[in-house]
């Protein structure tokens, strides 16, 4: 349990310093420790939710997270990772498809040249246009899987150039906190799923752990870390995670 505790709290600061939840890696550690599937989603999304609403807060304060340009990207996102949380899954022809579109993402950001990194700005109109389809596939499939989609949303926006990686790694972390909220209310009302949820007390200390970290991490992130490290690390943490679902999968 320790052991457990400390991978939650490493995962939590390395995530939150790329904007970041941590759920897909949550998700991953929850099923090598055995955890009833029934109860899993719900743990990752909690703890997605403490991790990014310190991660909120942090880029809020430093201003790298813009209302206006992240609304379009949830407006559609909320109700669809809603429904998305209520859908029943098959594990293991998602996990495959999972991970070979997050391998895709990953190297794509990996080799897009650095003055990609920089957005020349956009009209609100295209935000919208764009925001909108995008946001709402990423909510419903996230809210699906019990993640809150951050890591499919940022590198949309590094391949659509449209905000700088600072920015991207604000409007993610934002991202994440509603889709964790909205998936994790379609949990709660998904056959089967209620009443398991008095067991959420028994991994309090995940929380917590996962607290600690995502503070240490946000605050790294917008006190230490320049825009091209923060899309450096995104791609690096994308394709670590495509690479544990691939393993996972054809394992």
């Amino acid at each position: 349990m320790p052991t457990l505790a400390l991978l939650f709290c490493m995962t939590a600061a390395l995530y939150a310093a790329v904007g970041f939840g941590g759920g897909s890696t949550y998700n991953a550690l929850l099923v090598l420790a055995d955890t009833d599937y029934r109860v899993l989603p719900s743990i990752a999304l909690l703890c997605n939710l403490i991790v990014v609403t310190g991660g909120v807060l942090q880029y809020r304060r430093s201003g790298d997270l813009d209302a206006r340009f992240a609304l379009p990207f949830v407006a559609l996102s909320i109700p669809m990772a809603w429904l998305g949380g209520r859908v029943p899954i098959e594990q293991d022809a998602f996990v495959l498809l999972l991970g070979l579109s997050l391998l895709g993402a990953g190297l794509a950001m990996w080799v897009q040249p650095p003055k990609s990194s920089s957005a020349g700005g956009s009209s609100s109109t295209a935000n919208w246009f764009v925001g909108l389809p995008v946001g709402g596939a990423i909510g419903f499939l996230s809210g699906m899987v019990g993640i809150g989609g951050g890591i499919f949303l940022a590198p949309a926006l590094h391949l659509l150039r449209l905000a700088d990686p600072k920015r991207i790694a604000a409007t993610s972390s934002f991202f994440i906190m509603v889709n964790s909220l909205a998936g994790l209310v379609g949990q709660t009302m998904k056959q089967g799923t209620t009443a398991h949820f008095d067991r959420l007390t028994d991994y309090a200390w995940l929380f917590v752990a996962v607290l600690i970290g995502g503070q240490v991490g946000s605050r790294f992130s917008t006190q230490a870390l320049s825009g091209h490290v923060v899309k450096r690390l995104t791609a690096m943490l994308v394709l670590y995670v495509a690479a544990r679902l691939l393993y996972t999968s054809l394992g």
